[in-house]
């Protein structure tokens, strides 16, 4: 079979995955729900959360493939919501043998409208949220257990929604928070049949809610300091005529200035359910979101800079000759196109088939301040002679730097269900191809920092000068097995699973010199694992599991070099290890059910091949480039736990903490030498970490409460250089209005974030080896790092009035 045959087919095949996203789904919804009615009546729970009415209720669907099951139900109105919420919403039941924690729509509606789903689980046990803004929509740093958001695999709607090569979270593009029925945390194992290669040991999966049963809607005006404000609206059809057929669509618009030095950030966001229910076991989910955003960069700092500005340290104002830092050229524009159908069939009384296709489109671009020499610079390897139309010039040209960008990832999972008696077994398959392509322009600022894109970009010989232009693509085949059995009147339940991946990545690097020009990999990744629980009563339940799971190396600079324009030495060097990164752990947790729930486990685990994603800039320009450090081997165990009361004369608690001891497992590799970081800990890993909540709802007055502490954490391998711990607090407090005898019923809500406005260092944004400079193992020299770190949101104050309707 010849190579143009094979890229022929495969591209046939893409072709017809990405006709199945969008054309299937459109067939289905028309067709008539009798073609399904000799299929069996036996109900089990949908996957999808739902707006309590009472014809919803009674409606009921099969759950999407997964142990990892809550008992959780998603409220629009917190004033409305049932009263058995644990802890405020932060503490919901669950069941499954792995530690798992969640926050219901109870606890979502009483947060800002604005904030990341990476901001609305901070509280929860394990979980190191780096909190930038109020609102953002950059991706974002988080932790949990020491595993940084590159190591955690993120789903919506059962769907990966991680750039697919950086692995960074683009939660906040995915969804508004006024459509979130849930998020949950599976903090120390991944679900085996998740379609994830990235997450190591920790997933974050969340749910949006259903359409409802009757036409109606939702509306919510906010604004507040930082000039921030939201505006939402979502309609629902309720069911259309008597076809089973359901459907909503929401639009938003949100926005506000940078809140420390000059710019501003917006958002323009669209979701859509469609929803279409066969028979009872049998339906058709078709989710649909876009999201187009534009900000201008929090600029990162290091602890020097920290120290002498605290957070007055940004990007200037005012531009003068030469300035890389200006505001205005230091930008992010983003574009997330994401669509998904869920389909699931009951075939028998015993059989069940799940099918999902799925598509997302990013594209940008993100811009940069950079400088570029006019005579003497490099394309690659190659030294250039001058820049077209600055022949017999001298010095450098202060230029913006465009980084166009684009990708793809296309996928279908399926999963098999056959149960028998007391057992269940699964046979799943997952799919997925990506495509990523990425390149600079740059073009010549005038005196005042002007520049369009009307402009003619530089180019040598009519070449654009760039310090990459590379095209990756990746490809994934996994396949598994998993069988749960039920023992001893259901007390007993043993779960044993077993997954084999198979990926291919392969990156090119178009530029003169590049060595290699064309390098990829080939992995075959086996993830065993096991699973069981014992409940000792009906309220008191213990389990232990040993999983497995891996990551693929993240990006394209692992594969090929990416250059400078001012040397023929690569910025960044392939790395000399392309193997995976590979994950066993083990957890015993515990967990009672009633008045005060209590959920803590121990857990254990070993990382090989461990990769630290980091970032730095490139010297003389505010150009962020990605890399990546090999740490070797990893060890960590600690304790995590937490506690809810449910609701006493209206009042819950809620309380979490989490102990976390880690352990780098080599010296490392420093490039002139190795450092002696055997023993040292784990950056971005803080020994201690807690939350408490309160909350108060009477149905007509509710409030919250949270006070989180994060310890102090090192940034360099090393361990010569850290960030001390930091304590924040958020308040949030409102009232239900009269409805006055019509549909409508308001609320008012005020919320205050970092309430006692402190000025904090969040998270770790790029790692370095060591902060001082110093001997290797074998006397050679090895150069100081500089970590930079980012800067934790200020204290901010949001009023919203919203109604359903």
């Amino acid at each position: 079979m010849t190579d143009k045959y094979l890229k022929t087919s495969r591209s046939f095949f893409r072709r017809r995955l990405l006709f199945s996203c969008i054309i299937v789904p459109c067939c289905l919804a028309v067709v008539d729900g009798d073609a399904f009615a000799g299929i069996s009546t036996k109900i089990r729970p949908h996957h999808k959360a739902e707006l309590p009415t009472t014809a919803a209720a009674q409606r009921s669907r099969p759950a999407r493939v997964s142990k990892f099951v809550s008992q959780s139900k998603a409220e629009e109105f917190s004033v409305r919501a049932p009263r058995h919420n644990a802890g405020g919403g932060l503490l919901v039941k669950q069941s499954a043998p792995v530690s798992v924690s969640e926050v219901s729509r109870a606890y979502i509606s009483k947060q800002i409208p604005t904030i990341s789903p990476t901001q609305l689980i901070a509280s929860l046990p394990g979980v190191q949220a780096g909190n930038e803004g109020p609102i953002n929509t950059e991706t974002e740093t988080m932790h949990i257990r020491g595993l940084d958001q590159s190591q955690i695999g993120f789903l919506f709607e059962g769907v990966p929604v991680s750039d697919a090569f950086s692995y960074a979270p683009w939660a906040t593009s995915m969804v508004d928070n006024e459509n979130l029925a849930s998020i949950k945390v599976t903090q120390g194992s991944v679900d085996l049949t998740a379609p994830l290669y990235n997450a190591d040991g920790a997933m974050v999966s969340m749910q949006e809610i259903r359409p409802t049963d009757e036409f109606g809607g939702y509306i919510d005006l906010s604004g507040g300091t930082h000039s921030l404000q939201k505006q939402f609206l979502r309609l629902n059809t309720g069911e259309i005529g008597h076809s089973d057929v359901r459907a909503f669509a929401s639009f938003s618009h949100s926005g506000a200035n940078v809140w420390r030095g000059p710019g501003k950030i917006e958002r323009y966001h669209v979701d859509a359910n469609v929803e279409k229910q066969w028979a009872p076991g049998s339906s058709t989910d078709i989710i649909f979101g876009y999201t187009r955003s534009h900000q201008n960069i929090y600029r990162t700092s290091n602890l020097a800079q920290w120290k002498n500005y605290g957070t007055s340290f940004n990007y200037n104002g005012i531009y003068t000759a030469g300035d890389t830092n200006y505001y205005k050229l230091n930008e992010r524009f983003t574009n997330v196109l994401f669509s998904a159908m869920h389909n699931d069939f009951k075939l028998s009384d015993a059989l069940t088939l799940h099918i999902e296709p799925y598509t997302t489109f990013q594209k940008g671009p993100n811009n940069y301040g950079s400088t570029i020499p006019v005579a003497g610079g490099y394309l690659g390897t190659e030294k250039y002679g001058a820049l077209d139309g600055y022949q017999g010039q001298s010095g450098k040209v202060t230029v913006e730097s465009v980084h166009p960008w684009r990708q793809n990832t296309s996928g279908l999972t399926t999963n098999l269900d056959w149960k028998a008696g007391h057992n269940t077994l699964s046979l799943f398959y997952w799919y997925s191809y990506g495509n990523h392509t990425e390149y600079q322009h740059q073009y010549a600022l005038s005196p005042s920092g002007a520049w369009s894109y009307g402009d003619r970009y530089l180019t040598v010989n009519g070449v654009p000068i760039t310090g990459y232009q590379e095209n990756t693509v990746q490809q994934v085949n996994a396949i598994g097995l998993d069988d749960s059995v039920s023992l001893l009147g259901d007390k007993l339940l043993i779960d044993v699973g077993f997954k084999v991946s198979m990926a291919s990545v392969s990156a090119t690097e178009n530029l003169p010199g590049s060595v290699p020009y064309k390098a990829g990999k080939s992995y075959f990744e086996p993830t065993p694992q096991l699973l069981a629980s014992y409940y000792i009563t009906k309220k008191d339940q213990i389990y232990l599991n040993a999983t497995t799971s891996y990551r693929l190396p993240s990006g394209w600079s692992p594969y090929v070099p990416q250059f400078s324009m001012t040397s023929a030495t690569p910025s960044s060097t392939p790395s000399k290890n392309l193997g995976a990164e590979y994950f066993i752990g083990q957890e015993v947790g515990y967990r009672h059910n009633g008045p005060i729930n209590v959920s803590a486990s121990w857990f254990h685990y070993n990382l090989t091949n461990h990769q630290i994603s980091s970032s730095s800039y490139l010297p003389g320009t505010s150009v962020l480039i990605s890399t990546q450090i090999a740490a070797g081997g990893e060890e960590a165990w600690g304790f995590q736990g937490e506690v809810g009361t449910r609701p006493w004369r209206h009042l819950s608690a809620y309380a979490s903490g989490q102990f976390l001891h880690t352990r780098l497992g080599n010296d490392v590799d420093a490039g002139t030498d190795y450092l002696t970081t055997k023993g040292k800990r784990d950056p971005g890993a803080p020994k201690w970490s807690g939350a408490v909540g309160l909350t108060y709802d009477d149905g007509i007055y509710f409030g919250n409460f949270n006070i989180r502490y994060q310890g102090s954490q090192y940034s360099t391998l090393m361990n010569d250089q850290k960030i001390p711990g930091y304590v924040t607090a958020d308040l949030n407090i409102g009232r239900s209005l009269p409805s006055f005898n019509t549909r409508l019923h308001p609320k008012i809500m005020v919320n205050l974030v970092n309430m006692g406005g402190v000025n904090y260092l969040s998270s770790i944004s790029g790692f370095g080896l060591t902060a001082v400079k110093q001997k290797g193992i074998f006397g050679n020299t090895v150069n100081a790092s500089t970590p930079s770190y980012i800067v934790g949101s200020a204290f901010t104050a949001v009023l919203t009035i919203s109604s359903d309707f």
